[in-house]
């Protein structure tokens, strides 16, 4: 994935609220993972989706929070965001 700078100041949409709510995400992830991405890409011009992995559930296991973000406006706006237990999937290998 690209580099793409870390977005510092946005705002959640409507929908990236209520899809947050209903899939257990909560604001403070969203941040964390906007702030210090361990990865990134450019899916179309102008949206960008962020990544990062944590460990969650009992037992744990590892997860991607893939957050999809409008960069082409002020602020930047959160689309969507949802777990993904697919890491392999979606994780991309550096070189």
């Amino acid at each position: 994935m690209g580099k793409v700078p870390p977005v510092k100041g946005y705002r959640l949409t409507a929908h990236a609220r209520f899809e947050m709510e209903r899939r257990g995400i909560e604001e403070a992830e969203v941040a964390t993972v906007l702030s210090t991405p361990e990865q990134a890409e450019v899916v179309r011009p102008g949206r960008v989706v962020y990544q990062s992995r944590f460990e969650r559930g009992e037992p744990l296991r590892m997860y991607l929070l893939r957050v999809f973000v409008d960069v082409d406006r002020e602020p930047a706006e959160v689309v969507t965001a949802y777990w993904s237990s697919k890491v392999e999937k979606y994780w991309r290998s550096e070189g």
